[in-house]
């Protein structure tokens, strides 16, 4: 018997995280009932989820299983996002952050891609490229999410829920290698020291190298965690996640004429001798859940996070290479500093009014960022390479003087609340508002200048649900939101926010046996106070441009027969400027109804995964189809296009004994050669070819 958790949102229509624990130790002298998997679940409810479920909130939801990314041999956070509809890759930032944009919105260029993990923040600083190692599922709330979890793209906010403690001894011992001498080592092991107190440990080690020049790869991370069930109504919950990560920067190939075939596509334009960039974070989260009675429950939640990010790279001016092939570079030292303290507690439950019923959530949070930049930077017409036969430094590299040095804080006060009204059996109405008050601070070190505003926001949000019957529920609903903008204007004026509007209309399907269910979505949403370039003052930015996206996206599970199971997710995006803007980095104007740079009109995936019986061994095979549609490349030139590609993943696995499964996976088995994303010609990131990966795991 295998258990299959796979993207649908049906699965888990409750207000809670499931985690699910296999107890699949072989012993010889057991009875039979011990030879049985056992699964046991324990509920930890979600913040900013109250207790209403999951199918009947008025918008898109997608779910990735930790179980779908170890089948398919995912081990990128980044990758693990194809599976779902309306997500794309965006600017990486040299390969050292996960970068995407969920229905044409990505956030600021300049800095991660913001998702949360359990509920807390972790887009804000720098935590690096994370691993799949310690992640139970991730969930994809589609459409605004501020008028909850504040300061939120309008595209959607991704939630990781991490692995959790179990009461039952269980864990495992997995290696993994592959060719670009791919290495890694992964373990995880839970157990419980009383009947109260259950512990769990995970972690990975991974030392790689890269189809890339000069460029591979180490990282480490540790994730201790400890349940306590203080009593049968009150728990208390630690998590820790801590990740070292030393990769060089890397830009990736200069393309001229449109020609993505300038170069090869493992040429290397930075300098050997620049070294690793070096990651650093640490994580700390801690809930207390608490159930009043058996309708209402308050949870409490405090989390620190702290990072850094650290190097030299050696990068290329963004002016495109002379004809003989010479290209200006410039040599860059990096110090970044975080650290995001946050803290929230909220009550959730139902009130009986009549014969409507009302799903409460009530909510509190805070948090205080700082984020520290310090750059430093050597430009001169004599520091160049040639693309075509790059000759790295053999003498000493140039030293590099401080040019930027920035201390930005945000202080931030939440209140939220949403109802959920039972109408009827059939009709729900949800409204909820949220309101926040922030600061924000610019501290110009060089300059000795500090400035400052003080902001405040209201986010409403509207949602109607029909469920017309078991099979078939119809929504539609509207909020508006915000998230902060960092940096300063001409004046030394802190930016206004951006702001956001977002409608959503859809049906969230299944059939009788719950075989086959899914959602199909149209949404148009459009945010303003984007960051665009002052023409009344060069070299400075303003808070002026505006946007539009608008699609349709499916996301569908089916499970033919027992053994079988297919997963579709497909989005069509139309993302696009709304007024005339000039571009913020180079003065250069993008009219009206320009698209936005790395969104594909039409993007999909289709998984296929089969279970079977191997001369008596229990096995699994599967194949992955993605398509990325063609996309701009580059805001500054609209004939810079990436052309679209389509990758194919066969992966599978056996289990040799109750204890010993070996698995496969090979990426790219068509060896394609695609781009996987760009900020500019210069800096445009190939797609990796065939890559394979063999892993053993001892399960116990």
């Amino acid at each position: 018997m295998k258990l299959q958790l796979l993207s649908c949102p049906t699965l888990l229509a409750t207000s809670v995280a499931l985690s699910v624990a296999f107890n699949a130790t072989a012993n010889t002298e057991s009875s039979a009932n011990d030879d049985v998997e056992h699964i046991e679940v324990r509920q930890q409810k979600q913040a900013y989820r109250g207790d209403v479920p999951l199918r009947a909130l008025p918008q898109s939801i997608s779910i990735v299983s930790g179980e779908l990314l170890e089948d398919s041999g995912i081990v990128s956070f980044q990758d693990a996002l194809d599976f779902a509809s309306g997500i794309v890759r965006q600017n990486g930032f040299g390969g050292l952050w996960d970068g995407f944009a969920i229905r044409g919105f990505a956030g600021d260029e300049n800095l991660p891609s913001g998702y949360l993990v359990n509920g807390f923040s972790a887009g804000r600083g720098f935590s690096g490229r994370r691993n799949t190692a310690n992640i139970q599922s991730i969930e994809i709330l589609k459409g605004p999410g501020s008028a909850l979890y504040g300061r939120s793209e309008p595209g959607g906010t991704v939630n990781i829920i991490t692995k959790k403690p179990q009461f039952d001894r269980q864990g495992y011992i997995k290696v993994s290698a592959g060719n670009y001498d791919a290495t890694q080592v992964e373990a995880d092991y839970t157990d419980a020291l009383t009947e109260d107190f259950a512990y769990r440990v995970n972690g990975f080690y991974d030392d790689s190298g890269s189809f890339r020049d000069h460029i591979d790869s180490k990282s480490i991370s540790a994730n201790p965690s400890f349940l306590w069930n203080i009593s049968d109504t009150t728990s208390l919950t630690y998590e820790m996640e801590y990740l070292d990560q030393k990769t060089p920067f890397d830009r990736g190939i200069v393309v001229v004429d449109n020609n993505f075939n300038t170069i090869p596509a493992d040429r290397f334009l930075g300098e050997p001798d620049d070294g690793d960039m070096h990651v650093e974070a640490t994580g700390h989260q801690m809930v207390l859940q608490h159930q009043i009675n058996e309708n209402w429950d308050i949870l409490a939640g405090l989390g620190l996070r702290e990072s850094s990010f650290n190097g030299f790279s050696s990068d290329s001016r963004l002016r495109g290479p002379e004809t003989d092939g010479t290209l200006l570079r410039q040599r860059r030292q990096r110090d970044f500093d975080a650290s995001d303290l946050s803290a929230r507690i909220e009550l959730s439950g139902n009130i009986e009014m009549g014969s409507m019923t009302h799903h409460l959530l009530i909510g509190f949070d805070t948090y205080d960022y700082e984020i520290d930049m310090l750059q430093s930077r050597f430009r001169s017409n004599d520091y160049t390479i040639n693309i075509f036969d790059p000759v790295y430094a053999t003498t000493e590299l140039p030293e590099v003087a401080s040019f930027s040095d920035r201390l930005e804080e945000q202080e931030s006060i939440g209140v939220y609340i949403q109802d959920q009204i039972d109408l009827t059996d059939q009709w729900k109405l949800l409204v909820g508002v949220r309101f926040d008050e922030f600061e924000q601070s610019v501290t110009n070190n060089a300059a000795g200048t500090t400035f400052s505003q003080d902001q405040s926001e209201v986010s409403p949000r509207l949602g109607v649900v029909y469920q017309a019957n078991q099979n078939m529920t119809l929504y539609v609903s509207y909020a508006e939101g915000f998230r902060p903008n960092s940096g300063a204007d001409f004046s030394g004026k802190t930016f206004d926010p951006e702001v956001s509007e977002s409608t959503e209309i859809g049906i969230k399907f299944n059939n009788n046996a719950e075989t086959i269910s899914g959602t199909l979505a149209y949404y148009k949403a459009e945010k303003s106070n984007i960051i665009t370039s002052d023409l009344a003052n060069p070299g400075f930015s303003a808070a002026l441009g505006e946007a539009e996206s608008s699609g349709i996206e499916l996301d569908l599970t089916a499970y033919i027969g027992d053994n079988t199971t297919l997963t579709v997710a497909y989005a069509y995006t139309d993302a696009k400027t709304l007024n005339t803007v000039t571009n913020a980095d180079w003065g250069v104007e993008i009219p009206a109804g320009s698209p936005l740079i790395n969104i594909a009109e039409n993007t999909a995936n289709a998984t296929l995964q089969h279970s079977f019986n191997l001369v008596g061994k229990e096995s699994n095979i599967g194949v992955s189809y993605n398509y990325v549609g063609e996309r701009l490349g580059e805001t500054i030139t609209p004939s810079y296009l990436l052309p679209s590609h389509s990758l194919v993943r066969l992966f599978g696995s056996v289990n040799l004994t109750d204890n010993v499964i070996i698995m496969f996976d090979v990426d790219n088995l068509l060896d394609e050669e695609y781009i996987s994303n760009s900020y500019h010609r210069d800096w445009t990131m190939p797609g990796t070819p065939r890559n394979y990966r063999i892993s053993a795991k001892y399960q116990f």
